[in-house]
């Protein structure tokens, strides 16, 4: 019978500690788990915060012997990495016809439109690549953002509890002011997240003309001085009129003078 007994308890025990060992061992699988999952999102936390924001953009200058080849590569180009054409403009200086394009990218291909474009060009006037990191203060206007609509929010939760006029009206007045921040500050975000997600350069080609000052022979310069000097003679006459009294005053003055004196010499 003691045996019995001593027997029925070992084997309690031993299935006791068995169920204990279990539960300890799932209490660790989900501890485990919960750390690896916390780990990941530690990770992913890490990574988004991590991940710069660039803003590029660029700039060239330089001489082009066909301006209309030199256009339709950069078009090219331009279609060839899904960009657009913001600005395309054709002006005339003294002695050059100058082209300008200014082109929108995607940031991923912003490096190989300024290969393509600069393929082919001898020298460069000016060429200028930069990229400035507005990681910071992205994070930072994201950060104020969110915290706007949250008090956004609280607001409204205030506004639902809220039993008197006055104090409805007062929590709307401070709902218009967070509402009005929201809304600037959303489009700060969204104007920053349009230049980093597109690049912008700037291309101006241009071609040396024959009309220079030194081209220009002497007689021409006398031709043009002298047909300068016609157009002005219309202009002459007009400021003319516009002095007749003076003219009316000064001959009413000479006559009299002149007759004045006309009498002494009679005397």
């Amino acid at each position: 019978m003691k045996k019995y007994i001593v027997l029925c308890s070992l084997v309690l025990i031993l299935a006791s500690c068995k169920k204990s060992g279990e539960s300890y061992a799932e209490a660790s699988a989900v501890e485990l788990a919960e750390m690896e999952t916390s780990s990941a999102a530690d990770k992913v936390g890490e990574t988004k915060v991590s991940e710069q924001k660039i803003i590029k953009n660029g700039r060239m200058r330089f001489e082009a012997q066909d301006l209309s080849k030199t256009s339709e590569r950069i078009y090219s180009a331009v279609k060839k990495y899904q960009g657009q054409i913001q600005t395309d403009s054709e002006g005339k200086d003294y002695n050059a016809v100058t082209r300008t394009m200014v082109v929108r990218v995607s940031n991923e291909n912003f490096e190989n439109l300024v290969r393509d474009v600069s393929s082919g060009v001898a020298y460069f006037d000016e060429k200028e690549i930069s990229s400035q990191d507005v990681t910071e203060e992205f994070i930072d206007l994201e950060a104020r953002l969110k915290a706007k609509k949250e008090l956004e929010n609280r607001y409204l939760e205030l506004l639902k509890r809220a039993g008197k006029v006055s104090e409805i009206l007062e929590i709307e007045k401070e709902l218009v002011a967070v509402r009005e921040e929201i809304e600037v500050k959303q489009g700060q975000l969204n104007y920053m997240q349009n230049r980093i997600a597109m690049s912008t350069l700037e291309i101006r080609f241009y071609k040396q003309t024959s009309e220079t000052g030194v081209t220009v022979s002497y007689g021409s310069k006398m031709w043009n001085a002298i047909k300068g000097g016609v157009s002005w003679i219309p202009g002459f006459f007009l400021g003319m009129l516009y002095l007749w009294p003076v003219f009316v005053i000064g001959g009413l003055i000479f006559y009299f003078l002149k007759r004045r004196k006309t009498r002494l010499k009679d005397k």
